[in-house]
Protein backbone atom coordinates (compact mmCIF):
# COMPACT_ATOMS: atom_id res chain seq x y z
CA UNK A 1 0.00 0.00 0.00
CA UNK A 2 2.78 2.35 0.85
CA UNK A 3 4.38 1.92 -2.56
CA UNK A 4 1.17 2.58 -4.42
CA UNK A 5 0.54 5.74 -2.43
CA UNK A 6 3.97 7.10 -3.13
CA UNK A 7 3.57 6.50 -6.83
CA UNK A 8 0.21 8.22 -6.89
CA UNK A 9 1.57 11.17 -5.01
CA UNK A 10 4.48 11.48 -7.38
CA UNK A 11 2.21 11.35 -10.43
CA UNK A 12 -0.12 13.97 -9.00
CA UNK A 13 2.77 16.30 -8.28
CA UNK A 14 3.97 16.04 -11.87
CA UNK A 15 0.47 16.71 -13.16
CA UNK A 16 0.18 19.76 -10.94
CA UNK A 17 3.51 21.08 -12.24
CA UNK A 18 2.46 20.66 -15.86
CA UNK A 19 -0.98 22.24 -15.50
CA UNK A 20 0.14 25.85 -14.92
CA UNK A 21 2.16 25.77 -18.13
CA UNK A 22 -0.92 24.87 -20.13
CA UNK A 23 -2.91 27.59 -18.41
CA UNK A 24 -0.16 30.15 -19.02
CA UNK A 25 -0.08 29.29 -22.73
CA UNK A 26 -3.82 29.71 -22.98
CA UNK A 27 -3.65 33.04 -21.18
CA UNK A 28 -0.96 34.28 -23.54
CA UNK A 29 -3.07 33.33 -26.55
CA UNK A 30 -6.10 35.08 -25.09
CA UNK A 31 -4.07 38.23 -24.43
CA UNK A 32 -2.71 38.26 -27.97
CA UNK A 33 -6.21 37.91 -29.38
CA UNK A 34 -7.42 40.80 -27.18
CA UNK A 35 -4.57 43.04 -28.35
CA UNK A 36 -5.35 42.28 -31.99
CA UNK A 37 -9.03 43.07 -31.44
CA UNK A 38 -8.19 46.33 -29.66
CA UNK A 39 -5.88 47.46 -32.48
CA UNK A 40 -8.54 46.76 -35.08
CA UNK A 41 -11.16 48.62 -33.08
CA UNK A 42 -8.85 51.67 -32.71
CA UNK A 43 -8.23 51.77 -36.45
CA UNK A 44 -11.97 51.70 -37.11
CA UNK A 45 -12.61 54.50 -34.58
CA UNK A 46 -9.91 56.73 -36.11
CA UNK A 47 -11.42 56.27 -39.55
CA UNK A 48 -14.83 57.24 -38.23
CA UNK A 49 -13.58 60.28 -36.28
CA UNK A 50 -11.85 61.92 -39.28
CA UNK A 51 -14.72 62.57 -41.70
CA UNK A 52 -14.38 64.59 -44.90
CA UNK A 53 -16.55 67.60 -43.92
CA UNK A 54 -13.92 68.76 -41.41
CA UNK A 55 -11.49 69.49 -44.23
CA UNK A 56 -13.96 71.85 -45.86
CA UNK A 57 -14.51 73.64 -42.52
CA UNK A 58 -10.78 74.18 -42.09
CA UNK A 59 -10.53 75.64 -45.58
CA UNK A 60 -13.33 78.09 -44.90
CA UNK A 61 -12.07 79.16 -41.48
CA UNK A 62 -8.44 79.59 -42.54
CA UNK A 63 -8.72 82.99 -44.18
CA UNK A 64 -6.11 85.20 -42.50
CA UNK A 65 -5.19 86.94 -45.76
CA UNK A 66 -8.71 88.30 -46.24
CA UNK A 67 -8.81 89.77 -42.72
CA UNK A 68 -5.44 91.50 -43.21
CA UNK A 69 -6.63 93.03 -46.48
CA UNK A 70 -9.73 94.46 -44.79
CA UNK A 71 -7.59 96.16 -42.12
CA UNK A 72 -5.33 97.71 -44.75
CA UNK A 73 -8.32 99.09 -46.64
CA UNK A 74 -9.56 100.81 -43.47
CA UNK A 75 -6.20 102.51 -42.83
CA UNK A 76 -5.67 103.81 -46.38
CA UNK A 77 -8.21 106.68 -46.39
CA UNK A 78 -6.74 108.37 -43.28
CA UNK A 79 -3.11 108.02 -44.38
CA UNK A 80 -3.56 108.93 -48.06
CA UNK A 81 -6.22 111.62 -47.70
CA UNK A 82 -5.44 114.85 -49.53
CA UNK A 83 -6.71 118.12 -48.09
CA UNK A 84 -7.42 121.21 -50.08
CA UNK A 85 -6.90 124.88 -49.38
CA UNK A 86 -9.39 126.40 -46.88
CA UNK A 87 -10.07 122.98 -45.33
CA UNK A 88 -10.20 122.77 -41.55
CA UNK A 89 -8.05 120.10 -39.90
CA UNK A 90 -7.12 119.15 -36.34
CA UNK A 91 -3.50 118.95 -35.25
CA UNK A 92 -3.46 117.14 -31.85
CA UNK A 93 -0.99 119.37 -30.00
CA UNK A 94 -2.42 122.67 -31.24
CA UNK A 95 -6.08 122.09 -32.07
CA UNK A 96 -8.12 123.25 -35.06
CA UNK A 97 -6.32 124.92 -37.95
CA UNK A 98 -7.02 126.04 -41.49
CA UNK A 99 -4.95 125.05 -44.54
CA UNK A 100 -3.66 128.24 -46.14
CA UNK A 101 -1.71 126.73 -49.02
CA UNK A 102 -0.12 123.59 -50.46
CA UNK A 103 3.51 124.26 -51.42
CA UNK A 104 6.56 122.42 -52.76
CA UNK A 105 10.20 122.53 -51.75
CA UNK A 106 13.41 120.68 -52.69
CA UNK A 107 15.40 119.36 -49.77
CA UNK A 108 18.48 117.29 -50.60
CA UNK A 109 17.46 116.95 -54.27
CA UNK A 110 14.06 115.55 -53.22
CA UNK A 111 10.79 117.32 -54.01
CA UNK A 112 8.52 117.50 -50.98
CA UNK A 113 4.94 118.74 -50.81
CA UNK A 114 3.63 120.16 -47.55
CA UNK A 115 0.66 121.93 -46.05
CA UNK A 116 0.78 125.33 -44.45
CA UNK A 117 -1.71 125.35 -41.57
CA UNK A 118 -2.71 128.47 -39.66
CA UNK A 119 -3.94 127.98 -36.09
CA UNK A 120 -5.93 131.05 -35.18
CA UNK A 121 -6.13 130.55 -31.41
CA UNK A 122 -2.34 130.42 -31.03
CA UNK A 123 -1.49 132.68 -34.01
CA UNK A 124 0.80 129.96 -35.32
CA UNK A 125 1.58 128.56 -38.80
CA UNK A 126 2.66 124.94 -39.16
CA UNK A 127 4.32 123.19 -42.10
CA UNK A 128 3.28 119.53 -42.30
CA UNK A 129 4.63 117.29 -45.13
CA UNK A 130 1.91 115.43 -47.03
CA UNK A 131 3.77 112.13 -46.59
CA UNK A 132 3.84 112.64 -42.81
CA UNK A 133 0.24 113.72 -42.23
CA UNK A 134 -0.57 110.87 -39.81
CA UNK A 135 -1.12 113.36 -36.99
CA UNK A 136 -3.70 115.33 -38.94
CA UNK A 137 -7.38 114.45 -38.91
CA UNK A 138 -10.45 116.09 -40.46
CA UNK A 139 -12.84 118.05 -38.26
CA UNK A 140 -15.72 116.19 -36.66
CA UNK A 141 -19.20 115.76 -38.06
CA UNK A 142 -22.41 117.23 -36.61
CA UNK A 143 -23.33 113.83 -35.16
CA UNK A 144 -20.01 113.72 -33.27
CA UNK A 145 -20.60 117.26 -31.98
CA UNK A 146 -24.04 116.24 -30.71
CA UNK A 147 -22.48 113.27 -28.96
CA UNK A 148 -19.96 115.61 -27.30
CA UNK A 149 -22.85 117.74 -26.03
CA UNK A 150 -24.42 114.63 -24.49
CA UNK A 151 -21.07 113.80 -22.84
CA UNK A 152 -20.91 117.30 -21.32
CA UNK A 153 -24.35 116.77 -19.78
CA UNK A 154 -23.31 113.62 -17.89
CA UNK A 155 -21.89 113.54 -14.38
CA UNK A 156 -18.10 113.92 -13.95
CA UNK A 157 -15.99 110.85 -13.16
CA UNK A 158 -13.18 111.77 -10.77
CA UNK A 159 -10.68 109.08 -9.79
CA UNK A 160 -9.39 108.83 -6.24
CA UNK A 161 -5.73 109.24 -7.15
CA UNK A 162 -3.04 111.88 -6.74
CA UNK A 163 -3.64 115.10 -8.63
CA UNK A 164 -0.28 114.81 -10.41
CA UNK A 165 -1.32 111.51 -12.02
CA UNK A 166 -4.74 112.83 -12.96
CA UNK A 167 -3.16 115.97 -14.45
CA UNK A 168 -0.91 113.82 -16.66
CA UNK A 169 -3.91 111.78 -17.85
CA UNK A 170 -5.88 114.94 -18.64
CA UNK A 171 -2.93 116.43 -20.53
CA UNK A 172 -2.54 113.24 -22.61
CA UNK A 173 -6.24 113.30 -23.48
CA UNK A 174 -6.08 116.95 -24.51
CA UNK A 175 -3.07 116.36 -26.78
CA UNK A 176 -4.51 113.14 -28.27
CA UNK A 177 -6.68 115.15 -30.67
CA UNK A 178 -9.75 112.97 -30.02
CA UNK A 179 -12.87 115.06 -29.55
CA UNK A 180 -14.60 112.66 -27.15
CA UNK A 181 -11.60 112.68 -24.81
CA UNK A 182 -11.58 116.49 -24.89
CA UNK A 183 -15.24 116.52 -23.90
CA UNK A 184 -14.52 114.14 -21.01
CA UNK A 185 -11.76 116.42 -19.68
CA UNK A 186 -14.04 119.48 -19.85
CA UNK A 187 -16.80 117.55 -18.09
CA UNK A 188 -14.53 116.20 -15.31
CA UNK A 189 -12.85 119.56 -14.58
CA UNK A 190 -16.06 121.59 -14.71
CA UNK A 191 -17.09 123.16 -11.38
CA UNK A 192 -20.50 124.49 -12.54
CA UNK A 193 -19.42 128.08 -11.83
CA UNK A 194 -17.07 130.81 -13.02
CA UNK A 195 -15.57 131.42 -9.57
CA UNK A 196 -11.80 130.99 -9.79
CA UNK A 197 -11.47 130.11 -6.10
CA UNK A 198 -13.26 126.79 -6.68
CA UNK A 199 -10.35 125.48 -8.79
CA UNK A 200 -6.61 125.34 -8.33
CA UNK A 201 -4.32 127.08 -10.82
CA UNK A 202 -3.33 123.85 -12.63
CA UNK A 203 -6.95 122.67 -12.79
CA UNK A 204 -8.02 126.01 -14.23
CA UNK A 205 -5.27 125.90 -16.87
CA UNK A 206 -6.18 122.38 -18.02
CA UNK A 207 -9.88 123.20 -18.07
CA UNK A 208 -9.39 126.34 -20.17
CA UNK A 209 -7.06 124.52 -22.57
CA UNK A 210 -9.54 121.70 -23.18
CA UNK A 211 -12.51 124.10 -23.25
CA UNK A 212 -10.96 126.37 -25.90
CA UNK A 213 -9.92 123.48 -28.16
CA UNK A 214 -13.37 121.93 -27.98
CA UNK A 215 -14.95 125.32 -28.58
CA UNK A 216 -12.82 125.96 -31.70
CA UNK A 217 -13.91 122.65 -33.22
CA UNK A 218 -17.56 123.43 -32.42
CA UNK A 219 -17.16 126.75 -34.26
CA UNK A 220 -15.61 125.13 -37.35
CA UNK A 221 -18.26 122.40 -37.59
CA UNK A 222 -21.42 124.30 -36.66
CA UNK A 223 -20.29 127.56 -38.34
CA UNK A 224 -21.66 129.82 -35.63
CA UNK A 225 -20.16 132.65 -33.59
CA UNK A 226 -17.89 131.98 -30.60
CA UNK A 227 -20.50 133.50 -28.26
CA UNK A 228 -23.21 131.09 -29.42
CA UNK A 229 -20.82 128.14 -29.05
CA UNK A 230 -19.88 129.12 -25.50
CA UNK A 231 -23.59 129.47 -24.63
CA UNK A 232 -24.29 126.00 -25.99
CA UNK A 233 -21.39 124.43 -24.12
CA UNK A 234 -22.12 126.28 -20.86
CA UNK A 235 -25.75 125.20 -21.04
CA UNK A 236 -24.71 121.55 -21.40
CA UNK A 237 -22.28 121.93 -18.49
CA UNK A 238 -24.83 123.79 -16.34
CA UNK A 239 -22.57 126.83 -15.94
CA UNK A 240 -25.27 129.41 -16.72
CA UNK A 241 -27.49 128.37 -13.83
CA UNK A 242 -25.40 130.03 -11.13
CA UNK A 243 -25.00 133.20 -13.17
CA UNK A 244 -28.73 133.59 -13.80
CA UNK A 245 -29.52 132.94 -10.14
CA UNK A 246 -27.15 135.70 -8.97
CA UNK A 247 -28.58 138.16 -11.45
Amino acid sequence: MLKINMVNIFQKSQVNKKMPKKKSKKLKKIRKIKKIIEKKSKIKIEKKVTPKPLKSVNKNTYTPEEKIEIKKIKKQPTEKRLYEVKDFVVYPKHGVGKIISVEKATIGQIDIQFYKIFIEKEKLTLTVPINQQVNLRPISTTNQINKCVSILKTKPKIKRTMWSRRAQEYDQKINSGKIYELAEVVKDLNKNSDIIADQSYSERQLFEKAYERLKSEFEAVLKISPEDVSKKMDKALGRNQNITDTE
